[in-house]
């Protein structure tokens, strides 16, 4: 089984919104500097997004942990 490049995509999003909104809260508690903290912010946003993209692709070509369905195996 192996995933479709756009759900790493939409996987990159979700979780750089997660990670950013952390990064700004941990640089505003660091700097007391709303403005400052936001920029840090969306800098790492976007090379972290392309970083995980990649990182996911390449997990995806790794079988560690993977079960592959026997032939008797169905979904519903």
């Amino acid at each position: 089984m192996h995933e479709k490049p756009y759900r790493s995509i939409v996987k990159s999003i979700s979780w750089r919104t997660l990670g950013t909104l952390d990064t700004i809260i941990i640089s505003y508690f660091i700097t007391g500097n709303l403005v400052m903290a936001a920029s840090i912010g969306s800098i790492e946003v976007v090379t972290k997004m392309i970083l995980y993209y990649f990182h996911e692709r390449a997990w995806n070509k790794i079988p560690l942990g993977r079960v592959k369905p026997t032939q008797n195996d169905y979904q519903i």
